[in-house]
């Protein structure tokens, strides 16, 4: 399945329905008496977020929605029937943004959470509703108001609360796939994730927390080299960054240094997060190489541990540390 996250679409609400002008037969009664209805309401646009929803994909099939216009009023006071309202379903963790001024309407991170994004426009009032002491009958109706109309923009944004940040092999992929149920393409070649993996890591009864596998990021990333920085939107509601570092690299201080100067030129705010780095592909290390590594002056800088996902080397105990800071996360701010 493709994996969307940008879209746009345009919406217009319903436009209220006109005033109706009518006068009842009645004895003694000007021209009957008016019994105009009022027209009814038109319906809104509402964004609904969903859960079962991965991708804004139905979103390059369809660019426009309109919601049903309000009906006119009728005689016998009647008043119009409003206008269904139009739902539009996307995914939780989306922002929606007005297109044309950049301003956030909605960011949707809960199951089931709606904004009317469009008002449908008030129905009009019939002339029963103009009757005054001295125009007993007036031949006077309102029409109805337009409903809004814009352009939205969507971005999705995964729900994560742990973000992998790697260069292209670094075993992103493979990490996720040992400590969650998540399946990502893993092959022996740059750039085998080519769009985000979210997956569920279960610590124990009652304790899990998600993580995110963002695809490869490369030194010029931010200028648009290889995968660019399209996805690193994913990582922005992290709790803790994740910095895995392959242990076959000849300077890890560097690939660190451009790792986090890549996520700065995204977004100050993620080299702000807590972070923890990982040396992965321990399994083929011997036991005497995987010691001199963590004796290394980049492991001690950086409490940097190796692991092996495929051998299970550190795992375990990484899963427990994630845990600690996402748990203390959730605790300092619970929403």
């Amino acid at each position: 399945m493709n994996f969307i996250d940008t879209a746009w679409i345009s919406v217009k609400a319903g436009d209220g329905g006109a005033g109706h002008i009518s006068f009842r037969r009645e004895k003694f009664v000007p021209k009957g008496g008016p019994d105009g209805g009022n027209g009814g309401n038109g319906g809104n646009v509402v964004v609904l977020a969903e859960r079962q929803l991965g991708t804004l994909l139905d979103f390059t099939y369809r660019r426009h929605y309109t919601a049903d216009n309000g009906a006119n009023g009728g005689k016998s006071n009647c008043t119009g029937k409003s206008g269904d309202d139009i739902v539009i379903s996307v995914p939780v963790g989306t922002v929606v943004r007005d297109r044309d001024t950049g301003e956030q309407i909605a960011d949707l991170t809960q199951h089931g959470e709606r904004h009317v994004v469009a008002r449908g426009g008030r129905g009009g009032r019939g002339n029963s509703e103009f009757v005054t002491s001295i125009n007993q009958a007036p031949r006077q109706a309102d029409p109805g108001t337009p409903g809004e109309e814009c352009t939205l923009e969507f971005e999705l944004k995964l729900l994560a609360d742990v973000g992998l940040v790697g260069f292209p092999n670094a075993g992103k992929s493979t990490l996720i796939s040992t400590i969650s149920a998540a399946k990502p393409k893993i092959a022996d070649y740059p750039f085998t994730t080519l769009v985000p993996n979210l997956g569920l890591v279960r610590v124990g009864e009652y304790r899990s927390f998600t993580v995110a596998d963002i695809p490869g990021l490369i030194e010029g990333a931010h200028e648009g080299k290889g995968l660019g920085t399209q996805f690193l939107r994913h990582i922005e509601r992290t709790a803790v960054l994740l910095f895995l570092i392959d242990a076959q690299s000849l300077d890890p201080e560097h690939d660190l240094a451009v790792l986090r100067s890549e996520l700065g030129s995204h977004s100050p705010h993620l080299l702000e997060k807590p972070w923890l780095v990982r040396i992965t592909k321990g399994d083929i290390l011997g036991n005497e190489l995987i010691d001199e590594i963590q004796q290394s002056p980049f492991a001690t800088k950086h409490n940097a541990r190796v692991i092996s996902a495929v051998a299970g080397i550190g795992t375990k105990e990484l899963v427990e540390e994630l845990w600690k800071y996402v748990s203390e996360m959730r605790t300092a701010d619970p929403c």
